[in-house]
């Protein structure tokens, strides 16, 4: 069956769910590790709490890929059920997760969120290329890029909102601001509306045969021997842009666990407060705790501010693609190079700024390399893989983003970092140079259709 070319409202709607899977990432992203401080957590301890994601990633994803292949409904599709479900999962957490009264609860809960999110996101990927012709497979990734762009954006700032706007920052040793629970609820409402707009506006093609696709759904399911069969016959293009992935999430992974107590005691020079330290039975102790958490906590809304510019420039950055690729072929091999390069000189630039306003340089640079890293793997991968078995191939491919964070969170991490000094800064310098690699190892890809896929329609 011959796909049609979209409008750019008809890629909005089948996109926009991803306005709340990226609100659940960046609210993670952005404020999991100032929660695991609040509740008592070191900063070598922080990584090992973040394992869940990935371990979660790594196990959902194929799984949810094979099984999406295999689901059609004539009323709700192939992909929109994992939508709906990730999404009413994910809400519930979200909500519950800055409540959370103990340092393993709130671990716990990360778990339960990112499979949550996990059941939703996967299926968004093999919607683009279900949907869309080659021709517009760059259009689609980059036109989901600029959504979440904007996700990131506005997620990344609710605290610092929602704080300007009168709620509190102040709170008692190991407890959550009202600020952050206050976003987080906002975050949970937002995940829910944005997938049910896509659910309720886009329809899916049915299985290109469908009496074939009934006589596979109908075999025992061998769920395990075809992923072992896939992984076993991945193709090169997939394995050389798996490379690039690995260096590139092992950055953002650090980024994300390690950018709040690394840029609070860095830059704004306002550390999370030991209570250990203080003895809370005297008031001048007492109230010098206060004072200094209070610091901590105002300088993490501006941390997660700041770090909301990244999806601001990554959002400037689609819309570039955009206007471009509706109408031409990009080099998509030269475009995601230089976009890493750039994130990881923002990465370093970190260690050296005079004060936290040049933070807004560093975020946008890094900006532009997430742009390119939501949109143009995915969109090399898509235009040289079976069709037929997309959600499979993506759920494998993001094997490559979670192995990584499974490896930092492990103890890479700490061990890279460590060999520069005990500072949480040099956790963002080894954040930068992973990205320039990530950005070197472009080189290695040499297929054509990866590359600028060559015919107008598929």
């Amino acid at each position: 069956m011959e796909k049609r070319k979209l409008s750019f409202w008809e890629i909005w709607n089948m996109s926009f769910g991803f306005l709340g899977i990226q609100f659940g990432m960046a609210l993670t992203g952005g404020f999991m590790s100032r929660i695991f401080q609040t509740l008592g957590a070191e900063i070598d301890e922080i990584p090992i709490l973040w394992v869940a994601a990935p371990l979660t990633g790594l196990i959902v994803q194929p799984i949810i890929g094979y099984m999406s292949d295999r689901t059609w409904s004539p009323r709700w599709g192939r992909r929109r059920p994992y939508f709906l479900i990730g999404a009413v999962l994910s809400s519930i957490a979200l909500f519950i997760m800055p409540h959370s009264p103990s340092l393993w609860i709130a671990a716990g809960f990360l778990w339960i969120l990112d499979a949550s999110i996990n059941i939703s996101m996967e299926p968004f990927r093999a919607l683009v290329a279900d949907k869309l012709p080659n021709s517009q497979r760059s259009y689609g990734f980059v036109i989901q890029t600029l959504i979440i762009g904007v996700g990131t954006w506005i997620a990344s700032s609710l605290p610092w909102m929602v704080s300007a706007l009168g709620v509190s920052d102040k709170a008692d040793p190991g407890v959550i601001p009202m600020s952050v629970k206050v976003a987080f609820s906002i975050g949970a409402f937002v995940f829910l509306i944005s997938i049910l707009y896509t659910v309720f506006t886009t329809k899916e093609y049915p299985p290109k045969d469908m009496e074939e696709f009934k006589k596979e759904k109908a075999r025992k399911n061998r769920f395990i021997p075809d992923i072992i069969e896939n992984i076993g016959n991945m193709p090169l293009i997939m394995k050389k842009l798996g490379l690039v992935q690995f260096f590139s999430w092992f950055a953002f992974f650090t980024m994300w666990g390690l950018a709040n107590p690394a840029l609070t005691e860095h830059v704004f020079q306002t550390p999370v407060p030991i209570e250990a330290n203080f003895d809370m039975s005297i008031s001048a102790q007492k109230e010098a705790f206060d004072i200094a958490n209070t610091a901590f906590q105002k300088s993490s809304n501006l941390v997660g501010s700041y770090m909301g510019v990244y999806g601001l420039s990554s959002m400037v950055f689609a819309l570039i693609l955009v206007l471009y690729t509706s109408k031409r072929r990009i080099n998509r091999k030269l475009v995601h190079m230089f976009s890493l390069i750039l994130g990881g000189i923002g990465f370093i630039s970190m260690y050296f700024i005079p004060s936290p306003e040049y933070l807004i340089v560093s975020f946008t640079l890094i900006g532009f390399s997430w742009g390119s890293i939501l949109s143009m793997p995915y969109a090399m991968l898509s235009s040289s893989v079976n069709p037929e078995k997309m959600g499979v191939i993506m759920g494998i491919f993001n094997m490559f983003i979670v192995i990584p964070q499974i490896i930092a969170a492990l103890g890479g991490i700490n061990f890279i970092s460590g060999l520069l000094g005990e500072e949480a800064i040099n956790a963002m310098i080894v954040a930068g140079l992973s990205l320039i690699i990530a950005g070197l190892c472009n080189f290695l890809i040499t297929d054509k259709n990866a590359i600028s896929y060559l015919t107008e329609e598929s």
